[in-house]
């Protein structure tokens, strides 16, 4: 069996266990954005994370590992920010998967947000569905029913900066390692987190957590 091959039962299973239904699109999808990613990072350093393998665990099966708890939660968010979006992570792979979702992701760095730009002209699925941005968020005018961000600063950090991209009634979501309990306590008094969700990633035997914050009423 090939090394894709190989691949290609890892994700149809880690699919299966978080109830996501893949189709073969999809899942070549997903193999051109990690080849893609992969041979940009050999000269443009989108990600640390060099291996093959570890760039599935790590960063594909991690975003996908977010989608469940978020459609549980937020049915009705069609509309999301990626911030410090980096190589497109989570907002590519949750694009691919999610054909309702319209996903914007955001960095600083230029040439992250134009490895992006590159994914979206070769992924045809996600086409007038995925935008990029090159600023820096403090800056950036659209407005959400979803902002979230990976790795991306402190909670209380991530949402002084992105306030103004909400809807009316919209909330943030963040992705964190550890849980982040002093960045909790240090939120500004006027944000509370309303849910948590604790995820198992397949083949990752680390801790990640979801924290849904909004707007005190």
């Amino acid at each position: 069996m090939s090394t894709r091959q190989q691949a290609e039962l890892a994700l149809r299973e880690v699919a299966n266990t978080l109830s996501i239904d893949l189709s073969e699109a999809q899942s070549l999808a997903l193999h051109d954005y990690v080849s893609l990613l992969l041979k940009w990072n050999r000269v443009y350093n989108l990600t640390a994370i060099r291996e093959p393998q570890e760039v599935w665990t790590h960063h594909i099966y991690d975003s996908m590992a977010a989608v469940p708890a978020m459609l549980e939660r937020d049915a009705h968010a069609h509309h999301i920010l990626d911030v410090g979006s980096g190589g497109g992570l989570p907002g590519v792979v949750w694009a691919i998967l999610r054909p309702d979702w319209q996903v914007d992701c955001l960095d600083a760095v230029a040439k992250k947000m134009a490895f992006v730009q590159q994914v979206i002209h070769a992924t045809p699925m996600v086409h007038g569905r995925m935008r990029a941005w090159h600023t820096r968020v403090q800056e950036h005018k659209q407005q959400y029913d979803l902002v979230t961000s990976r790795a991306f600063a402190s909670l209380s950090d991530f949402v002084i900066w992105t306030r103004h991209l909400l809807k009316p009634n919209a909330h943030w979501m963040a992705m964190k390692g550890k849980w982040p309990q002093e960045e909790i306590d240090a939120l500004p008094a006027d944000v509370e987190v309303f849910h948590v969700k604790q995820l198992h990633v397949p083949h990752l035997d680390e801790e990640r957590w979801l924290i849904w914050m909004r707007l005190k009423a």
